[in-house]
């Protein structure tokens, strides 16, 4: 094939995988909206229900890594903990360096069966954006303006509504606050010095408070903190865009259950343990880049049929009503019709490049520019 027939090709792959995500998920939101009514009647119904319509839309992201890409994601940890992983719930600490791995860490959570009921601590804004913004919207996901004088009382109040979920759930938390960059980790080190804190080579200093009032809300609910850390083999620099063209990589994540009764109810105790936290992740990450592997038992955990499946589902619902509109925009020949067809693509390919650029290190937040911590 030549190169201009290889870009075609792969273009309209983007386009196809952008219009089943997007119109699929335009019809979940839309049957979220009618289980509103479950909420006073039955809410952990309600919960229920809303897991699974979730899980329908995250599921074809995590499939792009699984399936489309191929991508190879091997587990570190102790055979002991293995066991546990899906049947409790916990928290989840990730390392925030790549492009792609909020999909990591959605894919660990499905190899173990809780993706559809997983949470995050995401910013108000996103609760705006349609499809995966009013998903977590329906899942109760906790959302926060960044200012925690203002926050506090609203992420208290939506972690303490987690304690009667109906479902294990893990709640995934990036405690750095934004992703790595050497700008950013500059300007944390300062403010680690001025703080007379220990500095990180890897990652930026913790946001210590949000994790706090999160072990404080979820204590007895949750069992454990699993302290992860992600990096991929060969200096790969995964992108959405690479995962997006079939692109194979290969994750390692290194996980470490811990005990939630290890970590001290005191807020200002907790913070210092999460800092000690984050110089065992940084001494880690050393090891990792000195010898390419983590101090645990490699396994790789089954992957699960069924997010390949749920895209093939919508694949199958979707495409025959497009193809049958194309061919009758394209046969009837008028000028309308034709610019209609061009609008459709033109928008097609925007949405593929907004997914791409939401991801992408050098357009992330600036949160992390600002020297004052949570």
């Amino acid at each position: 094939m030549d190169i201009i027939g290889f870009l075609k090709s792969q273009f309209i792959c983007h386009l196809l995988i952008c219009y089943i995500f997007i119109v699929s998920g335009l019809i979940i939101n839309f049957i979220q909206l009618f289980t509103l009514v479950l909420w006073p009647i039955n809410k952990q119904l309600f919960r229920k229900i809303n897991c699974g319509l979730a899980y329908c839309i995250s599921s074809q992201l995590v499939m792009l890594l699984e399936w489309w890409s191929g991508t190879d994601c091997t587990l570190y940890t102790e055979p002991e903990s293995y066991h546990k992983y899906g049947k409790e719930n916990a928290i989840v600490i990730l390392n925030h360096n790549f492009e792609i791995d909020f999909l990591c860490g959605w894919n660990f959570c499905e190899r173990f069966g809780v993706l559809g009921s997983s949470k995050v601590l995401a910013k108000k804004e996103l609760s705006y954006v349609p499809i995966i913004g009013w998903m977590w919207y329906f899942l109760e996901i906790v959302f926060c303006k960044r200012k925690w004088e203002e926050d506090r009382k609203t992420v208290m109040q939506s972690l303490l509504n987690l304690r009667d979920y109906p479902q294990n759930f893990w709640f995934l938390i990036h405690c750095e606050g934004t992703r790595f960059t050497e700008q950013k980790h500059q300007i944390s080190m300062q403010v680690a010095e001025a703080k007379g804190l220990p500095k990180l080579k890897y990652h930026l200093l913790p946001r210590t408070k949000g994790f706090a009032v999160t072990v404080q809300c979820l204590r007895n609910v949750v069992s454990a903190v699993y302290d992860s850390t992600l990096n991929f083999r060969n200096n790969e620099n995964p992108t959405l865009l690479g995962v997006l063209n079939g692109k194979k990589y290969h994750a390692d994540l290194y996980v470490r259950r811990i005990p939630l009764e290890e970590v001290p109810e005191d807020e200002q105790e907790c913070s210092n343990w999460l800092h000690k936290l984050y110089q065992e992740k940084d001494a880690f990450q050393e090891e990792y880049y000195r010898t390419g592997t983590y101090p645990a038992t490699p396994i790789v955990p089954p992957r699960r049929p069924w997010t390949l499946l749920n895209w093939l589902f919508w694949a199958a619902l979707l495409l025959y009503p497009l193809f049958k509109l194309l061919i009758n925009m394209v046969s009837s020949g008028s000028s309308l019709t034709l610019a209609s067809f061009a609008f459709v693509i033109i928008v097609a390919s925007v949405g593929v490049r907004w997914m791409i650029g939401v991801t992408e290190i050098d357009k992330g937040s600036t949160y992390g520019n600002r020297q004052k911590q949570m």
